[in-house]
């Protein structure tokens, strides 16, 4: 892929400059959480780092789940989306622009998955029947899940890359009866049979 990340792929200047735009885009994204009313932490009062239990309303509340491996998944799908675009704006080539954008594109994700209609479906259409949202904690979190697998994808070759993505998907599926894919087909077009199997 074009958009690669190499020993020199950011000078010290270019990290920093990189570092505070994602960092500001992050507190901002923060900022609009707590303005639509999200938590900070889990009404529990606690912040785990790991939390495995999904039908749950401390699901999504702590700095990671099982969903955080759908996270990884994300940075990997933005990778691939903005390695696409790149071939029409060369700009997005350049590692640093495009990770910001990804950093953007999560953080609005966030938001959007945070609003009462979103949540309301994953309510009325998935196994998330105790889902009330993901806290600030958690929704920080992810976007550095997120982060983490666009990094991986600019440093691994396609191979390596499609293998860890199908890897997690099948893993998620085989554990928790759910991964990204599932998700987004429940969320947009829910079916009763995947649903039934996953709440078996």
């Amino acid at each position: 892929m074009d958009i690669k990340v190499k020993s020199s792929i950011l000078n010290r200047k270019e990290t920093v400059i990189t570092a505070a735009i994602c960092i500001l885009v992050i507190a901002m994204t923060i900022l609009i959480l707590k303005a639509m009313g999200r938590p900070l932490i889990s009404n529990s009062g606690t912040v785990k780092l790991w939390h495995s239990e999904v039908v749950s309303s401390e699901n999504s509340q702590h700095l990671s789940d099982w969903y955080s491996f759908s996270h990884i998944v994300h940075g990997f799908l933005f990778f691939f989306i903005l390695w696409l675009v790149s071939k029409k704006i060369p700009r997005v080539r350049k590692f640093s622009i495009a990770l910001v954008i990804a950093v953007v594109m999560e953080s609005i994700w966030e938001i959007v998955e945070n609003t009462d209609f979103i949540i309301n479906r994953y309510r009325e259409a998935t196994i998330a029947l105790d889902y009330f949202g993901d806290s600030i904690t958690n929704s920080t979190a992810d976007i550095f899940f997120m982060s983490l697998g666009f990094m991986m994808a600019a440093r691994l070759s396609v191979i390596a890359s499609l293998s860890i993505v199908v890897a997690f998907e099948v893993m998620l599926a085989f554990v928790i009866r759910d991964n990204l894919a599932l998700n987004i087909i429940m969320l947009i077009y829910p079916i009763d049979a995947i649903k039934e199997w996953q709440l078996g």
